[in-house]
């Protein structure tokens, strides 16, 4: 979903690729339909592996998973405090969506306004410098 709004949203000031430490087998049928009540089509997306990546370099690494990630990930990494919503009921897994949309729009918004990312403190982030 994070990749998804930073496409969207975003692309005119970074460019976004997902991965996790253990990925799914697949998104789920809730994230679809979630995501195209936002006009956003996953269908063709699937979960990668964070080594999928291979010597990709990043700015910032967002982190979801609650796990720690390996120190080289990248230079800067936010720790978003998002629970996942496998298990939930729709209503449960909308409202999952719609607290990830608002952390991407405010780092785009933060990005944009040249604003660097330890003042993304609150709000659900975490800002770590490995």
């Amino acid at each position: 979903m994070a990749e998804a709004f930073a496409r969207a949203y975003g692309d005119d000031v970074l460019v976004a690729a997902s991965a996790g430490l253990s990925p799914a087998i697949g998104v789920a049928r809730d994230t679809l339909r979630a995501m195209s009540e936002r006009n956003l089509n996953l269908r063709d997306h699937f979960p990668k592996s964070i080594r999928h990546l291979g010597r990709a370099q990043f700015d910032i690494a967002v982190n979801l998973s609650g796990e720690f990630l390996p120190a080289d990930v990248a230079p800067r990494v936010l720790e978003w405090d998002v629970e996942d919503p496998i298990g939930m009921n729709y209503a449960e897994h909308c409202n999952v969506r719609d607290h990830i949309e608002r952390l991407v729009m405010k780092l785009v918004l933060e990005i944009r306004g040249g604003r660097s990312a330890p003042q993304l403190r609150g709000q659900g982030s975490r800002f770590r410098q490995p």
